[in-house]
């Protein structure tokens, strides 16, 4: 009665490993005569190159000896554990006694095979670990052509800054915020500590700190170096600064007020 380790893989978009699991375990009770069948499982990002925990438990119990052969749905999900991972694990269960079969390819190395079998395996192997990687990195360059593609088209990808709403893909101006927001960086203006001017706010002192280095033109004037942060400031006129002596402690009830009288302005 064979030992079997199944291990599964999946990103943190995938699907749960269920699916898997139950595929490896249907070929491992297909293949082997009354297998004894330990399951292993790892939920990690497509980009995180750290071992998961459950990859770790099956590399220990291959070393303690506990299991005859592993099989998996893909070898090459192995090498996105990291550059070469593939060939060390090879390597690693040849050296433990441990077969490797792979499920999608009917690729399987044992130790009934000759020297030069397993040569040949580990070279087919070592090909599918990097094919996998290239196919991972053509991936993530689709992706960031895509988002490229669209800022080109106008359209906004990821979170919008403060005071900014996105709609079908485009940026909007959020009035209410954003006059909250430009209130607050004209209180920096006047001497107020960003904590004060964040104070009965939305804005965090962090996210106002950067504002008022970065974008404050954005706020007063609807200028900006992106065009369609440009545009969509632009759906406010510009704002007349409030003669508010410097130093005055407003409470918080007055801003909301001023903040009230001018968004009913720019509304008329």
């Amino acid at each position: 009665m064979p030992v079997i380790g199944i291990y599964a893989r999946v990103s943190t978009t995938d699907q749960d490993p269920h699916r898997q699991l139950s595929e490896l375990r249907e070929f491992a009770q297909d293949t082997y005569d009354e297998p004894e069948i330990h399951t292993y499982a790892d939920i990690i990002s497509g980009t995180d190159t750290e071992r998961g925990e459950e990859y770790q438990r099956l590399r220990t119990d291959i070393e303690d000896g506990n299991l005859d052969i592993v099989i998996v749905h893909e070898l090459s999900r192995l090498s996105r554990l990291g550059a070469g991972e593939i060939h060390e694990f090879l390597e690693f269960c040849l050296s433990q006694e441990t077969g490797i079969r792979d499920m999608e390819v009917g690729l399987e190395i044992s130790l009934d095979d000759d020297l030069v079998d397993r040569a040949v395996s580990q070279l087919i192997a070592g090909v599918m670990g990097d094919l996998a990687r290239i196919e991972h990195k053509q991936k993530l360059r689709r992706i960031q052509s895509g988002i490229d593609a669209a800022k080109e088209a106008g359209r906004w990808t990821g979170r919008p800054p403060a005071g900014f709403d996105v709609e079908d893909g485009y940026l909007q101006v959020n009035t209410d915020e954003f006059l909250t927001v430009r209130r607050a960086l004209e209180r920096v203006g006047q001497g107020y500590t960003y904590a004060e001017a964040a104070d009965g706010t939305p804005v965090a002192e962090s996210t106002l700190r950067a504002l008022y280095d970065d974008r404050r033109d954005l706020y007063f004037y609807a200028e900006a170096e992106d065009e369609r942060l440009k545009a969509a400031a632009q759906e406010l006129e510009p704002l007349e600064e409030p003669n508010i002596p410097a130093g005055t402690s407003l409470p918080e009830q007055e801003i909301r007020t001023i903040v009230r009288d001018e968004i009913h302005r720019h509304q008329q």
